[in-house]
């Protein structure tokens, strides 16, 4: 049973093969024995996913019936979980178990997944290797050596490694695409505003969005429909309808204008992956597609627009963590300021304490003009190209990533290094964009991921192309050995 997707479990349960119940138990066991050698998962919730698969057989025993009822799942470890402990990847919030469910939580529940647990994560999602987590690194099941991107990198493992079938994760500024693509997953972030940010604790509120990660474009189609809504808890959330994604993944691409931008081609991207992109682009071609080359020429200010801006958010949310109210606190302080200094020095990783740095000095009087306010004009410029390159083409495509994952430990020395692994994925979380990562073939063995990215509201565009490509390629079926 751990090898079928999200639509087979949903197939396989609406006609009684199976139960929900013995699924998760299935599911479970499989956890326990395997998990260990990738840690993905910070909590389990055997007692909750019983609790829920038996319910969920309940209710289609009394004929309801829908997708995701009786589907297990999981959820990134930032999503808040009632009565459950929601860490974020830190020692600061190691004992904290929130007091309600994030809107991401509630929805799915009430659609009747069920939760096996929370999954490992970098340190309050900042990373790109899913190294940071104070629970340890997660491992990539393709090869235990290397690192499963981040920093959704536990949600990635897990689905990678057939212990559940879809997870939830979050994109600030790449973290549900790149670890699709370090993974062999299709990945999405939606756009801006179309998941709920409600209870979804938060790094860059600007740029943080919630998505799926799963083996197919049509599990990603299942998952988001129970995700996105509006939702009034949550200022950033759009009133905008929420069309039936599993409807639109059937369309013809004849016709379809897919961009090419000059600027992902550069001697950064490894020549290897280049060629797996341009495979990608001719299978397209032969599904009816027009490919036309397009500029981004703000593409180069993005990185050091980003790492302006995300640190900024980041050093004004996180200022909450102080000891006080909740989460870690330091042993016997000598007065307030020690209370603060040392819970959050020895709260705070080293990578969660460079960004908070980084974004206070950005802020700071005299330095707000000259970085700060200058990435947010970069960041308008980026937005711009996307408008002006969405005149012409109906889709763009490019590498996910421009190198594959890399070896544990590797860059743990140049942090630069590694933020420079989002060159491709930051633009649609300065835009605001959907963006979408699907399996496209494999270099030394590892994953390689080819992106898509639309204007405002269609993924269901990028779901189509997906799942079209996914019809005529056989990448993202592919398994790890071992698992």
């Amino acid at each position: 049973m751990h090898h079928m997707t999200l639509a087979e479990i949903a197939r396989g349960l609406a006609d009684k093969k199976f139960s929900s119940e013995e699924l998760t138990r299935t599911l479970l066991a499989r956890i326990a024995q395997l998990d260990p050698q990738i840690n993905s998962f910070i909590s389990l919730t055997e007692d909750l996913a019983l609790t829920q698969a038996k319910a969920a057989d309940a209710r289609r025993a009394n004929g309801e019936s829908g997708a995701l009822l009786g589907a297990p799942i999981a959820h990134k470890d930032l999503f808040c979980t009632q009565g459950i402990r929601t860490s974020c990847g830190s020692k600061m919030l190691d004992n904290f178990k929130a007091p309600y469910d994030a809107t991401v939580v509630s929805k799915l529940a009430a659609a009747g997944t069920v939760t096996l647990g929370k999954t490992n994560m970098d340190e309050f999602a900042m990373g790109s290797a899913n190294e940071s987590s104070w629970y340890g690194a997660v491992k990539n099941p393709w090869n235990l050596e290397h690192v499963p991107g981040g920093s959704s990198g536990g949600s990635a493992a897990a689905v990678a490694a057939r212990l559940l079938p879809a997870a939830t994760a979050t994109d600030t500024g790449g973290s549900i695409r790149q670890p699709a693509a370090f993974t062999n997953l299709t990945g999405l972030k939606p756009t801006y505003g179309r998941v709920s940010r409600w209870g979804m604790i938060a790094y860059a509120s600007s740029l943080d969005q919630g998505g799926p990660l799963a083996r197919t474009a049509e599990d990603c189609a299942l998952l988001l429909q129970g995700m996105a809504g509006f939702d009034p808890n949550d200022s950033t959330s759009i009133d905008e309808p929420v069309p039936d994604y599993s409807a639109s993944l059937n369309g013809s691409l004849q016709g379809l204008r897919i961009g090419v931008p000059k600027e992902y081609f550069s001697a950064g991207l490894d020549p290897r992956i280049a060629d797996l992109i341009h495979a990608s682009i001719k299978e397209l071609e032969k599904l009816g597609a027009v490919i036309k080359e397009i500029s981004l020429p703000n593409m180069q200010h993005a990185i050091p627009a980003y790492y302006v801006i995300a640190p900024a958010e980041a050093s004004s949310n996180l200022s909450r963590f102080d000891g006080v109210r909740f989460g870690y606190r330091c042993e016997n302080p000598k007065d307030l300021e020690d209370l603060y200094t040392r819970s959050r020095g020895e709260g705070f990783g080293s990578e969660v304490q460079r960004r908070i740095m980084v974004g206070a000095y950005a802020l700071s009087a005299g330095y707000y003009d000259a970085y700060y306010l200058k990435a947010q004009k970069i960041r308008r410029l980026v937005k711009n190209d996307f408008m002006n390159a969405f005149n012409e083409v109906d889709v763009i495509l490019g590498p996910t990533t421009p190198n594959p994952a890399w070896k544990l430990g590797a860059k743990n020395s140049d942090p630069v290094a590694a933020y420079l692994e989002d060159v491709y994925t930051i633009t649609a979380n300065l835009a605001g964009l959907p963006g979408l990562s699907m399996p496209a073939g494999f270099v030394d063995g590892l994953p390689v991921g080819v992106q898509l990215l639309a204007p405002y509201f269609q993924e269901g565009r990028l779901l189509n192309v997906a799942h079209q490509y996914q019809l005529h390629t056989d990448w993202h079926t592919r398994t790890p050995t071992g698992f």
